[in-house]
């Protein structure tokens, strides 16, 4: 029986956060662990089911995978990095092939990409063995990634629901080379733009047609994979870029010609990426939902995207929350709500230690503002209505509260999670199905909201997930790049990536 390396790494570095993403942010499985703890809607199950079923025997070393957040410590990661290849030098001659699960943007500060440095160690370990991963959609490709790998595919749905199908994906390649004992050839090239994903749901277009065009492609018997790998645009780096990968099984030329092709398709429709929902600053998002309540319509989701914990923000920014708070007018409105707002929620141990002993008691907190320091914590007073002592979200495990004031529940947290699902609301106590205006620190909505949401508006809020790219002080990207750079002309054949 072969034997296939499989492990990962997964996380969305944010460099505009000031967190530095460390130990307690990750949870870190290791051997047998990974394989007795397989979850759903995840890359590195579907590589390990799908190399079980075809009779191979996946080796696990080390998967380490974090809600989004800032860089990570730099520390903290060298550790993790040399317990891995610690790891997988012990199967030095022992293994015919590696398969991770990766995200493609995760970065660790004074450092910088991830992704590339473990697959260059990797190679040098395994310098004639195939390697193969699979991404999240994304994902930011660096020379080194490319350069050290032997084909990759990433998740063709934002929100992503075929994280488990892309890994199978990323078996079918690996076995394909073992089986054939061919390398698969890869091209890859980039398309000078920075796309935010609230601006690429695949539901919509032009991503929905731009991705049924992989999927007829990915029919063709020649084709092992094809993705778009849209870049992580709050990641400040000189790899930024949208790419286009295509995995043929035995010709570099048919690759080369093919992702030429959707790189074209992908630039000539780069005008057309517009917000998945319709979207306002502060004041006329606010407007909007008291009329769509006015209309009969409910809940109205309002998402806080500038500070967007699933994009690596720090959940702390308190911009908006001061608008809802503070200004008199919306105040009036909010008192007349027959369901209190629900804001879910904030990155806060502190306050929810304060809330910890108070259940039920009236307190005055001091509400975010410590990690994005660009807005203050925000004084209140009101009541802990709700408190969980060890709530579990992606693997980690810490103290939720509820705190009540001026007719809106704010839900705070011990661990900067993200607020992707009604469930956090509703183990709190609360109806979400029955509440007028939810406000969740997100950007697009993930299937659980949307199947609540009777109307849904992306609020163009401050922090770290600026979703005003055009604002954005970047040092490092590339230029000239869309949409910050506008007239300038694309020849697909300058940006070839070659190994």
């Amino acid at each position: 029986m072969k034997r296939i390396l499989v492990g990962g790494f997964h996380h969305e570095s944010n460099s505009f956060s000031k967190i530095k993403s460390g130990i307690k942010d990750f949870r870190i499985s290791r051997g047998q662990e990974i394989l007795a703890n397989l979850s759903p809607n995840n890359s590195l199950t579907g590589i390990i089911t799908g190399l079980q079923e075809q009779g191979y025997e996946p080796v696990p070393a080390l998967y380490m995978r974090g809600v989004p957040n800032g860089e990570v410590d730099y520390s903290f990661f060298r550790e993790v990095k040399e317990e891995f290849l610690a790891l997988a030098e012990k199967e030095v001659g022992k293994i015919d092939a590696i398969t991770l699960a990766l995200h493609g943007s995760m970065r660790v500060a004074g450092l910088g990409e991830v992704e590339g440095l473990i697959l260059e160690d990797l190679r040098k370990l395994f310098p004639g063995i195939p390697i193969f991963f699979a991404l999240d959609m994304h994902a930011t490709i660096s020379e080194k990634m490319y350069r050290y790998s032997d084909g990759f595919v990433g998740y063709k749905t934002a929100p992503h629901t075929d994280c488990t199908e892309t890994g199978r994906k990323a078996a079918e390649m690996t076995i394909f080379a073992l089986e054939t004992g061919r390398l698969p050839q890869t091209a890859l090239v980039k398309v000078p733009m920075l796309l935010a994903g609230e601006k690429s749901g695949t539901d919509v277009e032009p991503m929905r047609t731009l991705i049924e065009g992989l999927h007829e492609l990915e029919k063709n018997p020649d084709v092992l994979s094809a993705s778009y790998l849209l870049g992580f645009p709050w990641a400040d780096n000189p790899d930024s870029s949208v790419s286009v990968s295509v995995v043929t099984k035995d010709s570099k030329e048919k690759a080369e010609k093919l992702a030429k092709e959707l790189a074209e398709v992908f630039w000539q429709r780069r005008q057309e990426f517009s917000f998945v929902t319709e979207a306002y600053g502060e004041e006329e998002a606010v407007e909007r939902a008291f009329s769509y309540l006015e209309e009969g319509v409910w809940p109205v989701y309002l998402s806080d995207s500038g500070d967007n914990p699933t994009a690596g923000a720090s959940s702390d920014n308190t911009k908006f929350l001061s608008y809802l708070t503070g200004n008199e007018k919306v105040q009036s409105r909010l008192q007349k709500l027959k369901s209190p707002l629900i804001y879910a929620g904030f990155y806060d141990p502190e306050s929810v230690q304060k809330c910890a002993s108070n259940l039920g008691k009236t307190i005055r907190l001091e509400i975010g503002g410590r990690f994005d320091d660009s807005h203050p914590p925000v004084p209140l007073e009101g009541e802990v209505k709700g408190y969980i002592k060890d709530y579990a979200y992606a693997g980690l495990q810490g103290a939720v509260a509820l705190f009540f004031t001026k007719n809106i529940q704010i839900i705070l947290s011990e661990k900067h999670i993200g607020y992707t699902e009604p469930r956090l609301m509703e183990e709190l106590g609360l109806k979400p199905e029955l509440a007028d205006i939810i406000v969740c620190k997100l950007g697009y909505l993930t299937p659980g909201h949307q199947a609540l949401a009777g109307k849904s508006i992306l609020v163009l809020t401050e922090g770290n997930s600026n979703e005003d790219l055009e604002s954005i002080d970047y040092r490092y990207i590339p230029r000239p790049i869309y949409p910050l750079d506008k007239d300038f002309s694309y020849d697909v054949d300058d940006y070839i990536m070659r190994r």
